[in-house]
């Protein structure tokens, strides 16, 4: 089962895909991926501080590209406490509120909240910035040429691909 597979199509962002798509301008392209509705939590957005990412993610709020869902159930209370433990507050908030939802989350981090996303929602409800540039790729939104152009500028920014190109991937 792929994304496209799930029966849910919400996707919780982790504050690591958004700074991300920050860095290169690429917040619209969320609003592109209809087959998505893309959400974020108080924690993550509290976790943005630099004025020119709180901008950018006023103005995706407010074309309605991300929408704020709270984490206030107590099942995703229990849950964030529980995974608090182990990672920061944005991560365990998007992670425990995909839990509770059964959505897909989105983030580039690994060790502690890789293992626990994997075990709690499985491989195929993880999606991850290159991840998001392939559905973008595959729906038109990039060529391979802008997204292989975002790769090499995230990777100035410390934030290394796997692989040379996309076209290594598509």
């Amino acid at each position: 089962m792929g994304l496209e597979d799930c029966l849910t199509p919400t996707v919780v962002i982790d504050t690591n895909i958004l700074i991300n798509l920050m860095h290169v301008g690429r917040i619209p392209i969320l609003g592109g991926l209809q087959q998505f509705d893309f959400v974020i939590t108080e924690e993550v957005a509290g976790e943005i501080e630099w004025p020119q990412q709180q901008e950018q993610l006023q103005k995706a709020s407010a074309a309605g590209i991300l929408r704020t869902e709270p984490t206030s159930d107590l099942p995703v209370v229990t849950l964030f406490a529980e995974l608090r433990q182990q990672m920061g507050a944005g991560e365990a908030a998007a992670l425990a509120l995909a839990c509770h939802k059964g959505w897909i989350v989105a983030s580039d981090e690994r060790k502690a909240f890789r293992r626990e996303a994997i075990n709690r929602l499985g491989q195929a409800r993880i999606l991850t910035t290159p991840g998001i540039y392939v559905l973008a790729i595959r729906s038109g939104l990039l060529t391979i040429e802008e997204a292989d152009a975002d790769k090499a500028k995230l990777e100035a920014c410390r934030f290394a691909m796997n692989f040379g190109s996309f076209r290594d991937v598509l």
